[in-house]
């Protein structure tokens, strides 16, 4: 099963042209700057832009096939859609609110339904309040409730986290995550913040100019080389990994994965429990043997995967592999030729910070 997106929009500015296959569950994140064609992508799957060409299919449901004169128009697709801002009913209080949802639902929506809405984004508290009652990351929190209760085959979230601040962020993303682990409803999820991507993503969509540049796993996207999605000081490898030991002394844990392990600050973790990290280029060294005699705890043996110039011609950005894991590291153009370094020698990586994302 999987989710097909062929559409292309001919606007005044820019033309949007993709043709791409996703998975038909997790989050798939469409990922690039603002006015890259990102909202508009979401708005053609959801049939609220009807010059929109191609085809829309959501498993076995075609939504939209011009080659077969087949156009359901928005109310006949099973989609539930939350924007950047909540758009709830102030006349209304959340329960209300909630009612209204369950009146666009197709299907009949049973009590169970809505109450397991109500508990996965945790709003039982909040179901007499009028949304001006209500905290920002709440109102989010209860516009997702509003659209799960349409019973959606595909869950569309454009930047709904980009009107709230770092705070009320952190509040709505536990509950993100629990929407993609526990429902089996695929999501396309539009951002333009790495974090969100770090967090959330499955699978990775990254838009250009109403082009699609790359597409895939998340881990792998953010790792290539040739053409890095993300550049600056957020770019970085994302790894999932599996707790091995505590080491309470120390306030540590330790992560294995394909390649390796990595100590990490002990955020209240389990043995056993699965974990994302975030490691940032710009926290990778790179040596020629094992270090000894240094601050830094994680070294792992690695090969050089690539070498390519940085934004700035004083950098360059190494691709480096351990095991079955890829990370990044940005040194100097200096210290490359003062090393020698070059693709398929083996070399040591020190990571000197990690980031716990989950």
């Amino acid at each position: 099963m999987s989710i097909h997106l062929q559409l292309d929009l001919a606007r005044a500015d820019f033309e949007v042209s993709v043709d791409v296959q996703l998975p038909a569950h997790g989050i798939s994140v469409i990922y690039g700057p603002s006015g890259c064609g990102k909202t508009t992508l979401l708005r053609c799957v959801a049939g609220l832009e009807p010059s929109a060409r191609g085809r829309v299919q959501v498993g076995h449901e075609v939504w939209q096939d011009d080659a077969q004169g087949v156009r359901l128009p928005t109310h006949q697709r099973a989609v539930g859609y939350v924007f950047q801002e909540a758009s709830l009913f102030d006349h209304l209080d959340v329960a209300g609110n909630l009612a209204y949802g369950l009146q666009r639902s197709r299907n009949h929506v049973s009590d169970a339904v809505l109450q397991q809405a109500i508990e996965l984004l945790g709003i039982g508290h909040v179901l007499k309040r009028r949304s001006h009652e209500l905290s920002g990351g709440e109102r989010q929190r209860v516009a997702i409730a509003r659209a799960l209760v349409t019973q959606p085959r595909l869950l569309l979230l454009d930047e709904p986290l980009a009107a709230l601040d770092h705070a009320r962020k952190q509040d709505v993303l536990p509950w993100l995550e629990k929407l993609r682990d526990d429902l089996n409803i695929p999501m396309l999820y539009v951002t333009h913040a790495v974090d969100e991507v770090a967090r959330l993503a499955d699978t990775l969509v990254v838009m250009h100019a109403g082009r699609i540049e790359a597409n895939g796993p998340v881990a792998e996207v953010l790792t290539q080389a040739d053409l890095p999605v993300v550049v600056g000081e957020d770019a970085g490898a994302l790894l999932t990994g599996v707790v091995l030991g505590i080491d309470a002394p120390w306030h540590l844990a330790q992560v294995g994965f394909e390649g390796g392990a990595l100590w990490v600050r002990d955020s209240s973790l389990a043995v056993g429990q699965t974990v994302r990290l975030r490691v940032l280029a710009r926290d990778v060294s790179v040596t020629l043997a094992a270090a000894t005699d240094t601050s830094i705890q994680n070294h792992l043996p690695c090969v050089v995967d690539a070498i390519t110039p940085d934004a700035h011609p004083s950098q360059t950005l190494l691709r480096l592999r351990c095991g079955d894991t890829v990370l990044l590291s940005r040194v100097t153009a200096r210290g490359v030729h003062a090393l020698g370094l070059h693709v398929g020698m083996a070399a040591w990586a020190q990571v000197k910070s990690v980031a716990l994302v989950k």
